[in-house]
């Protein structure tokens, strides 16, 4: 039996890196998952075909997350695919870094919109169908950097703290009609993105992480599993870091 046997999930931005993850994972844990990508391209045609050959009900839907129209949309082709959604994870995200005296007003609202008003828009064409459900797990991706800041990434910064701030306020207001909403806060995640930084770049973050290694997209879908199933029932409102101690 799988954590997540007849359970519907719905994961943004799952074509590459920690959503593809997380969706193979709630996969094989026996969920029926629907992706989502801004763009029908090979890279998330490879990934829904990977999905499915786990051998669980799989669609990928092309939507962009920062769009409020999209979002409901595509909220509503999942209900008629599906018929529920039990699982969301707003995973959706860009990084756009500048120190704020070179910042452009560009990066800013890009970054903001992508990653911030994405989870509105998502989080708020969902809720109807939870509170009809009474019941569901809603999962944010945020980023240890919303607790503790970074220099070059203030939009990206602002932005993960807004989806704490978020996740705790839409844990007390649905709450009482059995849905949850969690965070999760990656520290260095080892992606695509990050492999190519310059392996002196990547043995300093790793030598100031008390495990004295970075994460793997694996490390945040196992928290992002049991953040969707059963076993944490008693668990809203919380932001989980998963960063091997490098913030405490």
């Amino acid at each position: 039996m799988g954590l997540l046997n007849g359970k519907t999930a719905l994961i943004t931005g799952a074509s590459r890196g920690i959503g593809k993850s997380i969706a193979m994972l709630y996969a094989k844990e026996g969920a029926d998952i629907a992706i989502t990508n801004i763009a029908d391209d090979d890279e998330f045609k490879a990934a829904v075909m990977e999905i499915e050959a786990l051998g669980v009900k799989t669609k990928g839907y092309v939507s962009n997350a920062a769009s409020f129209e999209d979002s409901q949309k595509v909220i509503n082709e999942v209900v008629r695919d599906f018929t529920k959604i039990d699982i969301l994870v707003n995973n959706a995200g860009i990084i756009s870094d500048n120190l704020l005296m070179r910042m452009s007003e560009d990066q800013w609202d890009a970054v903001i919109t992508v990653n911030l008003k994405s989870v509105f828009n998502v989080t708020k064409a969902i809720i109807p169908v939870m509170l009809k459900q009474k019941n569901g797990s809603i999962i944010n991706m945020s980023s240890v950097v919303g607790v503790s800041g970074n220099a070059g990434q203030c939009n990206y910064s602002a932005s993960k703290a807004g989806i704490i701030g978020f996740t705790k306020s839409i844990a007390k207001e649905v709450g009482s009609r059995n849905i949850r909403c969690n965070a999760i806060a990656p520290g260095f995640i080892l992606t695509e993105m990050t492999e190519k930084l310059p392996e002196e770049v990547k043995k300093d973050w790793a030598n100031k992480i008390p495990l004295k290694r970075g994460g793997t997209p694996q490390d945040v879908a196992n928290t992002a599993l049991y953040l969707a199933s059963d076993l944490s029932s008693y668990i809203t409102g919380q932001t989980i870091h998963v960063c091997g101690g490098m913030l405490t």
